[in-house]
């Protein structure tokens, strides 16, 4: 039965490359720098922006961000309301109640603030109503219909690069399970990446952040879908990640490395939309799911165990990660090696843990499974795992092989 799925698992990624080769390679229209954020609005208000419904979180509110954001939305002559449920890994509950707001208010845009949980948010609820208001039965790839409403981002934090995907994730806490939403018109149409709103990041979260940006481009340069185009987004990330990081993490008002990271991510997101992404994400998306570990960090813990298995199959991509990174080595297996550990001094140096405290024994079975069976859904992943092999390979974030 092993052999037999991992044949149709085949067949479904070459599908998936046919697919994503199909795929229109449409970007957002991306402002950059100090005067993104008034170039964003008045973009938005030339295009028939009237009454945008601002999807946050109640942290930004307390910064002060939010009503900064509302003031430049008044100054583009546009009206501004604000849904501020948001939390991490959002729920169709956040779903419900940003699609009762946008109602409410009669609202014809949406603006993402936040993180990648308001990003997920603030898509499925664009989506939503304008497709029957009933957004579970969007859930999946392609089932948006009727192009959404006018949606733009403004990323906060640096690391999931959802500004520039086609793809959504909501949690359903009740049975551990996301739900995924994959769809072109979901893309946001219009982003702004001004680093200025990243400066007070904290540290721990800069570094979690950091890392998702990296998992992103390295599932996007071993996987089976990767093209000469994808490639060129994920190592220009990872060329930014490596530079930036440390220094984003040490020195948080560094604008340069901000703005490095804030790139970094974006480009990582362009990469991994087309890509799709690996074992790496199914098994942070269950630790999520299990434990609420946040999914920066979840990622990062995972990256190095996750490459470690895979490694044999997809050497000669890490080996041009290794020559990006000047890393040498006598072959290319030996360069693969010198790409882990690059990683593992970089979460090192930035301390971030190589194994997840809240995993139990008791829970690995289950949690494989779930990781699993994510993954074999169309996950392009360079070595296809069992369920012992994936066990053995989730014992290894306890700390300890059994």
């Amino acid at each position: 039965m092993f052999f037999v799925k991992k044949f149709l698992h085949g067949i479904v990624i070459r599908l998936t490359r046919l697919f994503s080769g199909l795929m229109p390679d449409r970007v957002p229209l991306t402002f950059l720098g100090s005067s993104a954020v008034g170039e964003l609005f008045e973009a938005m208000a030339q295009t028939g922006s009237r009454r945008v419904l601002i999807v946050t979180d109640e942290g930004l509110v307390q910064t002060g961000w939010v009503s900064r954001i509302s003031e430049a939305i008044q100054a583009a002559q546009m009206e501004p309301f604000v849904y501020s449920g948001v939390q991490p890994d959002p729920t169709f509950d956040h779903v419900e109640e940003g699609m009762a707001l946008f109602k409410e208010k009669n609202c014809d845009a949406i603006l993402a603030l936040g993180g990648g949980s308001s990003m997920d948010a603030a898509k499925v609820i664009a989506a939503a109503t304008q497709n029957g208001e009933d957004a579970r039965k969007l859930e999946g790839i392609m089932k948006v219909k009727r192009p959404p409403c006018t949606l733009c981002a403004i990323p906060t934090t640096a690391g999931t690069g959802s500004e520039a995907t086609i793809a959504a994730v909501i949690s359903e806490p009740e049975t551990h399970v996301k739900k995924f939403f994959v769809d072109p018109k979901i893309l946001p149409e219009m982003v702004a990446l001004d680093s200025s709103l990243m400066l007070d990041l904290p540290p721990a979260i800069t570094a979690a952040t950091g890392m998702d940006a990296l998992t992103h481009a390295v599932e996007s340069i071993v996987a089976r879908t990767s093209r000469n185009q994808t490639e060129r987004w994920a190592f220009s990330a990872i060329d930014l990640i490596f530079e930036h990081l440390p220094r984003a993490y040490a020195e948080g008002h560094d604008e340069v490395a901000r703005r490095g990271m804030a790139l970094a991510a974006y480009y990582a997101g362009l990469a991994f939309t087309r890509t799709s992404v690996g074992y790496v994400h199914a098994i942070a998306h269950t630790f999520g799911a299990y434990y609420r570990t946040p999914h920066g960090l979840a990622n990062a813990i995972a990256l190095p165990h996750v490459l470690e298995v895979s490694k044999a199959e997809c050497t000669a991509p890490l080996a041009r990660m290794a020559d990006r990174l000047g890393l040498k080595g006598a072959d290319d297996g030996e360069k693969s090696d010198r790409v882990i550990e690059a990683i593992r001094n970089l979460m090192h140096q930035i301390d971030i843990p190589e194994n997840l405290e809240a995993l139990r024994e008791d829970d690995i079975a289950a949690i494989t499974r779930q990781a699993l069976a994510e993954a074999h859904l169309n996950y392009p992943v360079p070595r296809y795992l069992g369920q012992a092999e994936g066990e053995k390979l989730v014992r290894t974030m306890l700390g300890r092989v059994a």
